[in-house]
């Protein structure tokens, strides 16, 4: 439990950092927390990113929380982490929805990450 509840959190850095890489999105405009309410861990940025950069940023947590621990598992053979990097692995099926929803927008569409919802606003650059 504690390893899925630090991997979580990890993810959640993940985004962050995919903001930042990605999007160019500076430390001072981003911020992570938990949604008690909702009972989930979220990264958000407070200003508008590309739809490219967005995408990217969105399954870079899928790749270094999901996949790498399931490979590295494998390779070492530990289940428990096997196990983790599954359940991040399907923790990752809302990054995947929003991202299967941008690919339908221009790559250089503007993005805004809604500050208390998973939810994006999307504005057509013309």
């Amino acid at each position: 439990m504690v390893g899925y509840i630090l991997l979580i959190v990890i993810h959640e850095f993940f985004h962050l950092l995919g903001f930042r890489i990605f999007c160019h999105v500076p430390w001072k405009n981003v911020a992570y927390g938990v949604n008690l309410k909702m009972g989930v861990a979220y990264a958000t940025a407070d200003q508008l990113m590309d739809n490219k950069g967005i995408r990217k940023a969105l399954l870079l947590p899928f790749w270094m929380t999901g996949v790498l621990p399931a490979v590295l598992a494998l390779y070492f053979n530990d289940g428990v982490l096997l196990l983790l990097g599954a359940m991040l692995i399907g923790g990752a099926a809302g990054d995947f929805a929003m991202y299967k929803e941008l690919k339908k927008f221009p790559d250089h569409a503007m993005v805004k990450d809604d500050p208390e919802l998973p939810k994006l606003y999307v504005y057509p650059v013309e």
